[in-house]
């Protein structure tokens, strides 16, 4: 099937299947088939005999005499892939404007080559083995609206250029080795950006995203710093994923008025308290393990999936979170391991068997049993030496400051 994003090129151009191919990009085609071969079980080139026209190829599109499009592999889900290196005579289809590879064994760099496919607007070699840096002369594709290099071993920085590239609207680079800061991304047209499950580190900076921005996920990185200058500027965002980082500081507010489905903040070291500027919509809210401190604001008592365990809240857990959580508008609060002092339920009631609600390890002793993760521990409360410390230290803090 002919990719959507082919159909509108082929649309816009005049395409013939009659012209003789370009000698250059025949030879080009010869040298990329050389270095890639079918994995068992696949017989992609089955269709690749050069004793016939190669527009007629398999996964080859082609505009008059010049390839417009390369998708190497059967694109069928589960279908095995391709073994071998990506030759640089790919840098010979001077109007490639689209280059793909299904998911594989292909090893080896991305070919410097590459840089000079100066139309190309779609590259996507993702789930194979490509290692090596990712090479800061793709920052000279002008063109170039997505970029998908996941799930390989790339290691090295994400190169300055790429930052700059002004029509980007994908990066997706996340599952491989990528090391060193991130540069900022200037296309007004971003609307996702993927680097988690990499080993980026450093501080983020002010301009470090446009806001475009729709999707951003960065966990499973080393980021330190804070972040709610950066997020205060990204109203369009709908999926937000900064967990398992070292982020500090507090979080604005504001982000939670945000058209988001997914707000991840775990597992970092955020601080502050927690002060939606009004009712929070976001059907999933997980900004556990941090050090979020105050009482637990009511405006989140519309969250279906609420993740306020490991950090330092205080008081009593707010009446409209137990009422929905009894009308099942919840279906998860996770509470445990805070400094929390109460919480007003019938000890008789019984939770919806569709909600999960844990309160353990709180300053109370919790008034229903309820079905905890088995890592929330077996201590129902705090030792009362340790709420009793964190009170007073609460209590010098409001005093001094």
């Amino acid at each position: 099937m002919i990719p959507f994003f082919l159909l509108l090129l082929l649309q816009s151009t005049s395409f013939s299947v009659h012209a003789i191919l370009d000698p250059i990009d025949f030879l080009a085609l010869q040298a990329i088939r050389k270095g890639l071969d079918d994995l068992p079980g696949s017989n992609y080139f089955a269709s690749w005999d050069f004793t016939s026209e190669p527009c007629n190829f398999a996964g080859v599109y082609c505009d008059g005499d010049k390839v417009i499009a390369l998708n190497l592999g059967d694109p069928r889900a589960g279908a095995p892939g391709l073994t071998g290196n990506l030759d640089p005579s790919i840098g010979k289809l001077s109007a490639l404007a689209e280059f793909t590879v299904v998911p594989g064994r292909i090893t080896g760099p991305l070919p410097e080559s590459f840089s000079q496919l100066k139309k190309l607007r779609f590259l996507g070699v993702s789930r194979n083995f490509l290692s090596g840096d990712i090479p800061a002369s793709l920052g000279l594709l002008r063109e170039l609206q997505t970029l998908d290099l996941s799930f390989n071993q790339l290691t090295g920085s994400i190169p300055w250029a790429i930052g700059a590239l002004p029509a980007l609207s994908n990066i997706i680079l996340c599952h491989n080795h990528l090391s060193g800061t991130i540069p900022p991304f200037v296309s007004q047209r971003l609307t996702r950006l993927d680097l988690k499950h990499n080993a980026l580190s450093g501080t983020l900076l002010p301009n470090s995203f446009p806001s475009s921005l729709q999707y951003l996920s960065l966990s499973w990185n080393q980021f330190t710093g804070p972040v709610d200058y950066q997020l205060s500027r990204l109203n369009q965002l709908n999926y937000l994923d900064l967990s398992l980082n070292r982020f500090t500081g507090c979080i604005p507010g504001i982000l939670f008025t945000f058209p988001l489905t997914n707000l991840e903040l775990q597992r970092n070291q955020f601080s502050g308290p927690v002060l939606p500027v009004s009712e929070v919509r976001i059907p999933t809210v997980d900004i556990s393990f941090n050090r979020f401190f105050g009482e637990i604001s009511p405006l989140l008592c519309n969250v279906e999936n609420l993740y306020l365990n490991n950090n330092r809240f205080t008081g009593e857990v707010p009446a409209l979170l137990v009422e929905r959580l009894l009308s099942s508008g919840i279906q998860v609060l996770y509470l445990q391991h805070n400094f929390l002092t109460g919480i007003e339920i019938n000890p008789r009631v019984e939770i919806p068997v569709s909600s999960s609600l844990c309160l353990q390890y709180n300053c109370m002793i919790p008034p229903v049993e309820s079905a905890c993760p088995l890592k929330a521990g077996k201590q129902k409360s705090r030792p009362t030496n340790q709420c009793v410390e964190w009170k007073g230290q609460q209590n010098k803090n409001t005093t001094t400051g």
